[in-house]
């Protein structure tokens, strides 16, 4: 099980869903908002999920992470557990250039925000940037979903 991820975060700017292949919806709040730990509920569609991730690097591209599926019902009954401010997203799917991009739009309190993500294998990884991809904004604590709440 790999401990640590490496991703890089983008504002979105135009049209992605002609690059979409595939999407679901997500429901997360937050049992520690800690910024060198955080413990996230997620609902994924019918999957319950359980993320603790840690402190990340100086550029905040970097950090460890463990997920653990639970049932959808533990999930329900520990997001009512959470720090108030949950989050209601979209999340599509789109392959470019050998990579997948995430991309959430988000609904509710922060309608109209839309980010994608990129999960490299290092931090130096180079990829290929579409064209709706926008200003980097790795790092920024203003666009950590933990912030968001």
């Amino acid at each position: 099980m790999k401990y640590t991820e490496t991703e890089r975060k983008f504002l979105v700017e135009g049209d992605f869903k002609s690059s979409v292949n595939g999407s679901y919806h997500i429901v997360q709040g937050y049992l520690c908002r800690d910024p060198e730990r955080t413990v996230r509920i997620r609902i994924r569609d019918n999957q319950g999920f359980i993320t603790v991730k840690g402190l990340g690097s100086d550029v905040g591209m970097t950090r460890f992470e463990w997920e653990k599926e639970i049932s959808r019902d533990e999930a329900e009954a520990l997001l009512h557990l959470c720090l108030p401010g949950v989050i209601d997203k979209t999340r599509y799917l789109a392959d470019f250039g050998g990579h997948t991009f995430e991309i959430d739009e988000f609904h509710g309190a922060q309608q109209g925000l839309v980010l994608a993500e990129i999960e490299l294998n290092a931090a130096d990884e180079s990829f290929e940037k579409p064209s709706w991809l926008g200003r980097e904004v790795t790092g920024d604590p203003q666009y950590y979903n933990s912030n968001m709440g």
